[in-house]
């Protein structure tokens, strides 16, 4: 057999669905583990790579290109399975970061090496007697990753990184202070861009749920006042700017309720590199001094525009 279906014979035999047996699987597997056709099993590596690795060393070394838009079929397909069989790792950043990882866990490198020893088979029977602890192991290792926030009353998490933890302050710490008994209708969360959403109340307003790119990190309702919350929450990119505010528009134009726009920030010096973006008649939220807001009007605070 060729490295390709000797691939496809290890996820097989470790217990992998027929799903995850497929060529996209078995060339991820011989990516993770940085192996050439003629290498052996035992040369097995299990560094940090990238999908964008993953997918340029199939290319170069097994001749086998995939578009580039291909991306998250790898994520979908491949990698999440493999997570959740504790086949592979990450490395807890945000999977929008440029540094977000995948490797191999050494449980799984270590037995892959023993493949076509003497040692493979007694190896595998120990692995697969103790997988189901393995998979709680690593899932127990995801789980302190993540961040709980309450969001209208029920838990959820947020996984790790600065973007949420502002977006946590600003559920936490901003609404309680500048939108009292408000209500989150979105968030999202770096790896679950849907963390949070009530369709229902949503389509009642009138607030037209596009393309994700294009909402705002976090959305609250005041309804006493039926005031809307558009929140921004910046650490590198975005914050509410006059193009920003057309797009929002337009996503909310059947909508009449009353529109504020707020831009977050986790300290000033963040705020200070795009004090020139910010549109004018917007609102900046700190979360280091939580208890002020920095209002870009003359005329008024908090409260929406004519």
């Amino acid at each position: 057999m060729n490295k390709l279906d000797e691939a496809k014979e290890i996820l097989k035999e470790i217990g992998m669905p027929k799903s995850q047996q497929s060529d996209l699987c078995a060339y991820t597997l011989l990516a993770l583990l940085q192996l050439e056709e003629n290498q052996e099993w035992e040369k097995a590596t299990n560094k940090y790579i990238r999908i964008h690795d993953i997918m340029e060393f199939i290319k170069e070394k097994y001749n086998i290109v995939y578009a580039e838009n291909s991306r998250e079929t790898f994520r979908k397909q491949a990698l999440h399975h493999f997570r959740i069989a504790a086949i592979v790792e990450d490395n807890a950043k945000p999977t929008n970061s440029p540094n977000y990882r995948y490797r191999l866990t050494i449980e799984a490198l270590d037995l892959i090496k023993k493949y076509k020893t003497a040692k493979w088979e007694s190896e595998k029977e120990k692995y697969l007697k103790n997988h189901e602890k393995l998979i709680s192991i690593y899932e127990n290792k995801r789980k302190l990753t993540k961040m709980p926030v309450i969001i209208n009353g029920e838990k959820f998490e947020f996984s790790t990184g600065k973007h949420n933890e502002l977006q946590k302050a600003i559920i936490e710490e901003f609404a309680p202070r500048f939108a009292q008994n408000s209500i989150v209708l979105y968030v999202g969360d770096t790896k679950d861009k849907d963390l949070y959403k009530d369709n229902e109340l949503l389509k009642k307003l009138k607030i037209s749920m596009g393309k994700h790119e294009k909402l705002p990190d976090v959305i609250l309702y005041q309804d006493d006042k039926k005031w809307v919350y558009f929140i921004e929450a910046v650490t590198s990119v975005g914050p509410i700017s006059p193009k920003r505010i057309l797009e929002i528009n337009e996503m909310t134009k059947k909508c009449d309720l009353g529109k504020i726009f707020v831009t977050a920030f986790i300290d000033m010096k963040t705020f200070k590199k795009f004090a020139e973006d910010l549109a004018w008649e917007t609102e900046v939220w700190l979360s280091e001094m939580p208890d002020h807001m920095i209002h870009l009007n003359g005329d008024k605070f908090v409260g929406p525009r004519a």
